[in-house]
């Protein structure tokens, strides 16, 4: 819920066998990964996901902070690892922290996952501060993260929605109108655009 509200999309498994079966079918961005799951405990999902090749970023958390017990979340696969108890805001810096290292650095306008932290506005190069919603960030720093590439209404959908979200696909063209007015600039070409029948992109000049 915390995630959520922090403009994060999750899916959540309450085993260690679903949780490696969501990893393994579905691209994330970043895994929050328990050690204490029935079924297949956090070093055995993370040690799978490195055997079959996915290689997205994992935050370990677990009650045991000895130091051979970080050493081992690490070798087996896991990318950063904070013993709990831990604060909500270290939490949330320690996943900043992972996609950072994911993706490279972070456009000018979208400094913060969407609704993390302050609430602090977006901003655009040379213009001032954006009054975008969660909603409307995250569908801009998936596609500015994908620049060059074209961006399906499915993609958008899947990586900028909750997953259980059963709309239509329109509402992603709605929102795409409302992005657009706030980040056009007069007498420049689109920021966004659209490929007809395919999605929408960002191109590598823009």
């Amino acid at each position: 819920m915390g995630l959520t509200a922090e403009g994060y999309v999750v899916d959540v498994a309450g085993n260690g066998v679903d949780g490696l079966w969501k990893a393994t079918e579905n691209a994330y961005d970043v895994i929050v990964l328990d050690v204490m799951l029935p079924g297949l405990d956090g070093y055995q999902v993370a040690t799978r996901l490195r055997e079959a090749g996915r290689w997205t970023p994992i935050l370990m958390l677990t009650a045991m902070d000895d130091d051979l017990d970080h050493a081992e979340g690490l070798d087996s696969g896991a990318d950063d690892y904070l013993p709990k108890p831990f604060s909500y805001p270290v939490l949330l810096a320690h996943l900043r922290s992972l996609t950072r290292r994911t993706l490279g650095a972070r456009p000018r306008c979208c400094p913060r996952r969407p609704g993390a932290g302050s609430g602090r506005p977006h901003r655009h190069p040379g213009r001032g501060p954006l009054d975008l919603t969660s909603r409307e960030a995250a569908v801009l720093e998936y596609l500015l993260r994908r620049k060059g590439h074209v961006v399906s209404k499915t993609e958008l959908l899947e990586h900028c929605w909750d997953v259980n979200f059963d709309g239509e696909p329109a509402v992603a063209e709605v929102l795409m109108h409302r992005l657009r007015r706030k980040i056009e600039r007069p007498g420049r070409p689109p920021a966004i655009q659209t490929v007809r029948g395919q999605g929408y992109i960002i191109r590598d000049e823009a």
